[in-house]
């Protein structure tokens, strides 16, 4: 089956097709075919396509929506120019979407239908800057391809279901939660479980023998205490701001704050909202950027205060997580690195992990750095008690499969 899979941001559009099936899933045998991205929708849009094997393509388009944005996509699928096996719609046989949130409502993936759509628009307080994009890639996608090709929805939230409720309830009044549902559902969820998954097929475990601390980190980051193979634990909390110190999102934060700031700044809330998401975080802290390579660089060529403060914090946050969940855990097995950063800085890792020696996880320098640009591997010591590796996430193949998994489920009902 050729899956397409979507994620669709406020002004981006991200896509993969995927040829996995039930045979091809059982033996990893799933096809990567095209890869893209789709910037600034509604102005003057870049767009980068690739199929597999060949050169990327770019070129800049008007492109006004989400549904124009998806039309190019499959103009170029179906173009001789694309080099992709793909010759008419017929030959997409099924869509997977990235849904950000699904509340306690869509704990799995699901096909998506008129009453999954009305549930993820029930969730659009939960997400408003999120699951309205979401939502416009299904209606464009149906628009295009039409109602008899599934759809399917995959939701970052699903994963952390299995959370206890000592985990996501926070110290408010019991009714807010009752009556409002406020309460942690962490996110990055797809991205945990596929690292969960990964983690096992390498050591030829069974799910339940799975015990360890992921650790997605990228522009938005977030850690996962994955225990018995399910999320214990995770950092991100009602919205991605929770947790972690980000790019450009502040983590962790004393409440109070925010009035504080209302009152002495003369800010409305929703100023200081948008402070804390986009002018926070490593951003916030160095004045330069939220790009970790470039305060990397600052901090190397430039000896910069501030950019080194950010570094340090960021790698302070993770490490607290990292020993908060030890403790929660009663002990794992391995830290996993994932995401842009995690995957391919090997200085950030080895700071993260400075410091935890006593707790047995000891990095082995050579192999950290021999570690970037995808590659999987070990980069503790044979003899460390606590295992640190690097995993490439792969977040598109978990929803292409998901995908094929509901489609068949669906088939096999009627």
């Amino acid at each position: 089956m050729n899956i397409l899979v979507l994620n669709c941001g406020s002004s981006t559009l991200k896509f993969q097709v995927l040829d996995t099936d039930p045979e091809k899933i059982r033996t990893d045998g799933d096809v990567l075919k095209a890869i893209g991205l789709v910037e600034r929708i509604g102005s003057q849009a870049l767009c980068k396509f690739t199929a597999t094997g060949q050169p990327p393509v770019k070129q800049a388009l008007a492109l006004r929506d989400h549904r124009a944005a998806i039309d190019e996509v499959l103009r170029w699928l179906l173009s001789d120019a694309s080099q992709v096996d793909i010759h008419s719609l017929a030959d997409l046989h099924a869509v997977g979407h990235r849904v950000v949130h699904g509340g306690e409502r869509f704990q799995s993936s699901v096909l998506i239908d008129e009453t999954v759509l009305e549930g993820i628009d029930d969730c659009i307080d939960l997400a408003p800057l999120h699951n309205p994009a979401n939502l416009k890639g299904i209606r464009a996608a149906t628009d295009l391809l039409g109602k008899g090709v599934p759809q399917v929805a995959v939701f970052d939230t699903a994963f952390h279901a299995t959370m206890p409720e000592v985990a996501y309830l926070y110290g408010i009044p019991y009714q807010l939660y009752r009556r409002y549902k406020i309460r942690r559902y962490g996110f990055h969820g797809t991205s945990h479980r596929y690292i969960a998954y990964r983690y096992r097929t390498l050591h030829n475990l069974r799910k339940e023998q799975v015990n360890i601390i992921s650790l997605h980190l990228g522009n938005g980051c977030s850690a996962c205490a994955i225990s018995a193979g399910q999320s214990l634990d995770t950092s991100m909390g009602f919205t991605p701001v929770e947790g972690l110190l980000m790019g450009t999102r502040s983590g962790d934060l004393d409440p109070s704050i925010i009035p504080f700031l209302c009152e002495t700044e003369g800010l409305q809330l929703a100023e200081v909202e948008t402070m804390l998401s986009k002018r926070s975080g490593l951003l916030g802290l160095s004045g330069l950027t939220g790009d970790m390579r470039e305060l990397l660089d600052e901090e190397r060529e430039n000896q910069d205060r501030r950019a080194r403060l950010a570094i340090d914090v960021f790698c302070l946050r993770a490490r607290k997580y990292i020993g908060a969940y030890l403790a929660e855990m009663g002990g794992a097995e391995a830290v996993v690195f994932t995401g842009g950063i995690g995957e391919n800085s090997p200085a950030v890792r080895l700071r993260i992990c400075q410091g935890l020696e006593w707790l047995g996880l000891e990095v082995d320098p050579a192999a950290n750095e021999a570690l970037a640009g995808g590659a999987t591997g070990t980069i503790s010591r044979a003899s460390a008690r606590l295992k640190a590796l690097v995993i490439p996430t792969n977040e598109e193949l978990l929803i292409a499969r998901d995908t094929v998994r509901c489609v068949e489920a669906g088939l096999t009902r009627r």
